[in-house]
């Protein structure tokens, strides 16, 4: 086990800049090249790579998935976050939502109440604004940053709730007449809780069973109207 969180390690930290040669994942990874070819191998069947020849590709919905494949495996949290690029897991969640016909702006800034704002992921879908906090943890899932980031993002979403209607062109909602927003918190990898205060805590591999469930549990779940 060891062995194969190694090489995926390896894989994530070289194929940042692209493809690159089978050899290469086995010197930075220390195995013995039959059986990083063996491993290689199985990430192919599993679909977390692709193989050409004598090199190695992996897109960054690839990428994705071998960071969580790796900590599944029980490889160090903080060591896969550091070669996980953090722009790879937001770009993740916004196509999730542009694949669900959601008009999508990324790391979303604005002022209001006297201070800025940002939300990583803004998701519009009429009534439906979804705002997402994509969480790319250095130091672990624990229950208080669960709570501490729902809390945060629910603030985020009441925030904009208020200052949505002064900025409809901005954002693309110029026919709308309503909207309704919700907080979102997007982890790489399960925690211990689904929910805290009404706001659901998504892994990224369940965005499309949240987003086909949304329209359904709106009323459930914490959520802010605003009226244009």
């Amino acid at each position: 086990m060891a062995i194969e969180r190694n090489v995926l390690i390896s894989i994530l930290k070289l194929t940042k800049s692209g493809p690159i040669a089978k050899e290469l994942v086995a010197r930075d990874a220390n195995v013995p090249a039959q059986v990083t070819g063996e491993l290689l191998k199985k990430f192919r069947h599993a679909e977390l790579i692709k193989l050409k020849g004598k090199t190695i590709e992996a897109s960054s919905n690839q990428r994705v998935k071998i960071a969580i494949h790796a900590i599944k495996s029980g490889a160090d949290f903080e060591r896969v976050c550091k070669v996980l690029e953090w722009i790879e897991f937001e770009n993740l969640a916004a196509t999730a939502f542009e694949a669900n016909n959601f008009a999508v702006k990324r790391r979303f800034r604005f002022r209001w109440a006297q201070r800025r704002w940002e939300i990583d992921v803004l998701g519009c879908s009429e009534p439906l604004i979804a705002c997402v906090d994509c969480k790319h943890w250095s130091h672990g899932w624990r229950e208080s940053a669960i709570r501490k980031a729902a809390e945060a993002q629910a603030l985020r979403t009441k925030v904009l709730a208020e200052a949505v209607p002064s900025m409809q062109k901005e954002i693309g909602l110029v026919q709308w007449r309503q909207a309704t927003l919700i907080p979102v918190v997007l982890s790489l990898v399960p925690g211990s809780l689904k929910f805290y205060d009404k706001v659901p805590i998504v892994p990224i591999l369940q965005i499309q069973n949240f987003l086909n469930e949304l329209p359904a549990q709106i009323t459930e779940l914490t959520h802010f109207r605003a009226y244009f």
